[in-house]
């Protein structure tokens, strides 16, 4: 498990993340890119985090968990950064999403802070 990995994330929470991702491509707004997901967590503006366990090198992602803990901002992991990029419309791999806008997900997204809130504990 990368450094940065705080904890285990279930399959069906990450499979839900990765819903989210899309939902949100469609229907709402999100920044892509650890450096702009940096400044969205930064301003308060986003809703949740998505990052991926693969990142090579791991130091890309090491801030961010304690970034999202400092603002109160959920954040949840998915294995494959392949899989974060094209969940979101990409044919490159992303290493982190912010979902600044929810769109139709807002409902997922609860459901995940929620499920991730009792892994943190």
């Amino acid at each position: 498990m990368a450094v940065y990995v705080k904890f285990e994330t279930p399959k069906e929470v990450s499979d839900n993340a990765y819903a989210v991702a899309e939902i949100v491509r469609d229907s709402g707004k999100l920044k892509k890119g650890t450096n702009e997901v940096t400044k969205v967590v930064e301003r308060g503006d986003a809703a949740i985090v998505i990052m991926a366990a693969d990142v090579e090198p791991p130091e890309i992602l090491a801030h961010m968990p304690a970034l999202c803990d400092e603002r109160n901002v959920p954040y949840v992991y998915v294995p494959s950064k392949a899989e974060l990029g094209k969940a979101i419309g990409l044919e490159k791999p992303t290493a982190s999403i912010a979902v600044v806008d929810a769109g139709n997900a807002a409902e997922k997204i609860a459901e995940i802070a929620a499920a991730v809130k009792d892994l943190k504990n």
